[in-house]
């Protein structure tokens, strides 16, 4: 299934946090916190100017962004946790 954001909205899937140990525990994924790394998926259109155009993003796909711990709407699809987030959730992009 494909997936197409709209307008000035951002789909994106979050890099695996990575494994902290603290005196040699491990910690649960369910205490673990949300990673604030992310890689875009796929792009909308962009938001609609007064005039009917569209004002372009400033990433593109496979980007490595840092986006908000708790910004965005979490969804599943095939079996792939993403969420779409709009463009002013993106907090950094990654370059290098």
């Amino acid at each position: 299934m494909k997936v197409k954001p709209l307008d000035d909205r951002i789909l994106i899937k979050r890099l695996p946090a990575e494994e902290v140990r603290q005196g040699g525990i491990i910690i649960p994924d369910t205490a673990k916190e949300t990673p604030l790394e992310a890689t875009v998926v796929a792009l909308g259109q962009g938001k609609a100017k007064d005039d009917g155009s569209r004002i372009s993003f400033s990433v593109i796909e496979n980007d490595r962004v840092l986006v908000g711990k708790y910004a965005g709407t979490d969804i599943t699809l095939e079996g792939e946790d993403l969420v779409i987030i709009r463009e002013e959730d993106i907090l950094a992009k990654i370059e290098g």
